[in-house]
């Protein structure tokens, strides 16, 4: 039986510097992202800086464990989902499949979303932690940033889909 990609988690902040929230839906909305997240609200820690979309981040499930692996190897503590600072988590799917979809139109939950940029790693996270090594752990598995194009309710376990699902 094929395993197809879906929605982990799901999370979000409502000001900058706030721990992200593990939250059982996200209500989106299109051109603005999560209500009440950060950046949506256009709180977020890097919000101020050269206008970028950043309506949702996501990140591989199976990149936080490979990040984690090299951190624990280096005897650094691991980060959870949501220290990652990311949205949406997404189990059953690479990084480097996750990273392709820069560019590309894909859908959540029947939700259409634009990949728009790699989430290049940052320190904030290890610095809001006060954990070390972020930045190399996470190096090609940062996740990636997505424009929102409709609007609608996310849910853990919405599936990941290149194409949208017909009506029968």
């Amino acid at each position: 039986m094929e395993v197809l990609p879906q929605i982990h988690s799901l999370y979000m902040a409502n000001l900058a510097g706030q721990p992200m929230m593990q939250i059982e839906r996200a209500e989106i909305v299109a051109g603005e992202g999560i209500i009440g997240d950060r950046y949506a609200a256009g709180l977020g820690a890097f919000s101020a800086n050269k206008p970028k979309i950043r309506h949702v981040s996501l990140i591989a499930l199976s990149g936080i464990a490979d990040a984690n692996q090299q951190l624990l190897a280096n005897q650094h503590a691991p980060f959870g989902a949501g220290d990652t600072r990311r949205n949406i988590v997404i189990d059953h799917f690479s990084a480097d499949e996750l990273n392709n979809l820069v560019g590309r139109t894909f859908y959540l939950g029947g939700l259409a979303f634009k990949g728009t940029e790699l989430c290049v790693p940052c320190q904030r996270p290890a610095k809001l932690l006060a954990r070390p090594d972020f930045i190399n752990a996470f190096e090609a598995r940062g996740g990636i940033r997505a424009e929102a194009l409709t609007s609608g309710v996310l849910n853990a376990g919405d599936l990941l889909t290149l194409t949208i699902a017909k009506e029968k």
